[in-house]
């Protein structure tokens, strides 16, 4: 849905930019990585809830304070480390008040792993690309890796549903439009403008705003110990002292 709704867009506008083969697959080789860390995001709410999935996102700030200098060859800031090492220690709180939700927080902190080294590569693609471009190449190739891939992965985890039903084309084609084709576009213009590892640990306020909502749709507030909610307050402490170091700036 994403794709088509893209490529129609592109045409409209007049704005559909044919690249060379390498370049292409070079793109969508990085969307095939998007791709799968959703599988991933989405596993990892299905092992444990959508509030540990959303915390989980917070390990992306030491991830990114370490392989962003490393693939651009600047000096690692101490600052950022340290402020991503007091995020993965909320999460570390976590885990240990709730080993029920241990694959969970795996397979979360595996998601944001491989959105940490998507976002990297695509500030490189970013000066070479308009974002629209790179936007539609990627999520091509997450199309079309994932759809590679869906046979192995229904090998292994079969499900007895297929096509959507209903009111899930719905939401799918709000997820399409909204959550994707407009928030994709936006999170590239960004990358012209912030680091890495602004862009990741400004996303950390997704799982504040989030985790609210799943306490207020789902209850899950009734499933998550005390230790959560520590692990949680590190969390957004980590938040809030990057939000006023890039307000100093």
């Amino acid at each position: 849905m994403t794709v088509l709704t893209l490529i129609a867009l592109r045409f409209i506008q007049k704005e559909f930019e044919r690249i060379p083969l390498r370049d292409a697959l070079k793109i969508g080789g990085v969307g095939a990585l998007v791709a799968i860390h959703w599988v991933a995001f989405y596993g990892s709410i299905k092992m444990a809830n959508v509030s540990i999935a959303l915390t989980c996102m917070a390990a992306g700030g030491v991830f990114t304070a370490v392989f962003e200098p490393l693939a651009f060859r600047r000096k690692i800031d101490m600052k950022e480390v340290l402020l991503g090492v007091l995020a993965l220690v909320g999460i570390s709180l976590i885990f240990h008040f709730n080993p029920k939700f241990k694959w969970g927080i795996i397979v979360g902190i595996i998601s944001i792993l491989i959105a940490v080294v998507f976002s990297i590569f695509n500030k490189m693609l970013v000066g070479k690309f308009s974002a629209k471009t790179i936007s539609l190449y990627e999520l091509g190739g997450g199309w079309l890796a994932w759809t590679l891939l869906l046979p192995v992965y229904w090998y292994f985890i079969p499900s007895e549903t297929f096509l959507p039903q209903g009111m899930d084309w719905v939401w799918l084609l709000i997820m399409a439009w909204f959550c994707t084709v407009l928030s994709v576009n936006l999170s590239l213009q960004a990358l012209k403008h912030i680091s890495a590892f602004t862009q990741n640990l400004t996303l950390n306020l997704e799982p504040i705003y989030g985790i609210l909502l799943a306490f207020v749709i789902f209850q899950e507030n009734k499933d998550l110990s005390p230790g959560f909610y520590w692990g949680f307050g590190l969390i957004a402490l980590a938040v809030a002292l990057q939000m006023l170091r890039i307000t100093k700036r």
